[in-house]
């Protein structure tokens, strides 16, 4: 990490101590880290990089008072990470830039950097350098490098028409847990099973990688910004369209507190974002070996792949509508304002 400014050296020691003893871990593979201007990786023949970055802003994507520091650590690591399960690969090294007060250097940024180890020694992508800077408000920003066999990664555009559509896990949870951390006036806890899956999000790199190695999924993306929203993204890529059954989506479970409140599990699968679950298509010849989870992971098939540009949604009564894109856009007027 760059080591420009005179005050940084302590906030530069401070992030080697954290990440020092996972070094042994990296040995094969990085061979130039912390401390010169940039990292230099071993490549490995027969298989291709992916390079993916993603921001995790204050006020956009967590509040400062209330989301926990080792909670905004992981998932600024795991939601990167969802991206390269995405294409059934594997990731190896990351990247940290790091921007934040000078009243945060402490027990803040001690629990980020926990919660963010925690991630990187539960999904094997270690830290190889970065930079930091002060500013007001904290901005994180994640750059990931990982590996997939040569001409084996999954993409966008491989769904066809007739392929079954696919969702892994319950949709909805993690915009559910943000509902609640909205109504909270105070910071919430980490063990709240409520808002796990909000707080600490699981990329499903695991089940990309064996949907990728069994040659089961034709197209693939990961559900960051609700389903409303990213499916069009696969259809388009794929120049197909879409019909799904809204009985048949794998919904979060309400509590009687949050139906009379008016929630609705429907809506919360359809256009919730951050839940960070594989969208994918399988080959109707294929569908038939599908299980119906994975490692306890649900896998569920919601529909399926059309000719044309249409998606739609049917209905239990059987009526059926064009479904609107209402997740999340960052450019796009919000009745909510989202952090995801």
């Amino acid at each position: 990490m760059d080591t420009l400014k005179k005050g940084e050296d302590a906030l530069l020691q401070k992030i080697e101590r954290h990440f020092s003893r996972d070094t042994h871990l990296l040995a094969r593979s990085l061979r130039v880290g912390i401390g010169d201007d940039a990292a230099i990786v071993a490549s490995k023949a027969g298989y291709e990089s992916i390079l993916t970055c993603d921001w995790f802003l204050e006020g956009t994507h967590f509040l400062r008072d209330k989301h926990p520091a080792d909670s905004v650590g992981w998932k600024s690591l795991a939601r990167a990470l969802s991206d390269v399960a995405a294409m059934g690969g594997l990731p190896r090294h990351f990247l940290l830039s790091l921007a934040l007060p000078e009243t945060h250097l402490g027990q803040w940024l001690d629990g980020f950097f926990e919660g963010l180890r925690r991630a990187s020694r539960k999904f094997h992508c270690y830290l190889a350098g970065g930079d930091t800077s002060k500013r007001r408000e904290i901005l994180i920003n994640i750059t990931v490098v990982g590996q997939v066999p040569s001409g084996r990664a999954l993409l966008r555009s491989g769904a066809q028409p007739g392929d079954v559509l696919y969702v892994s896990g319950r949709l909805g949870a993690a915009e559910l847990g943000l509902n609640l951390i909205r109504r909270k006036r105070s910071s919430v806890g980490k063990n709240d099973r409520s808002l796990k899956k909000h707080l600490y999000p699981e990329p499903r790199l695991a089940l990309g990688s064996w949907l990728r190695e069994k040659r089961l999924a034709s197209g693939m993306m990961d559900l960051s910004d609700g389903l409303s929203s990213d499916l069009p993204r696969l259809c388009q890529a794929s120049g197909v369209g879409a019909r799904i059954e809204a009985s048949r989506l794998p919904t979060a479970q309400l509590s009687p507190a949050d139906q009379k409140r008016g929630l609705s599990p429907l809506l919360l699968a359809l256009h919730g974002g951050d839940d960070y679950e594989l969208l994918f298509s399988v080959p109707r010849r294929r569908a038939k070996s599908m299980p119906s989870s994975w490692h306890g992971v649900p896998l569920t098939a919601i529909g399926e792949m059309t000719r044309g540009h249409e998606i739609r949604l049917v209905q239990p009564s059987g009526r059926e509508a064009l479904l609107e894109a209402s997740g999340w856009d960052p450019f796009r007027q919000q009745k909510n304002k989202k952090q995801d």
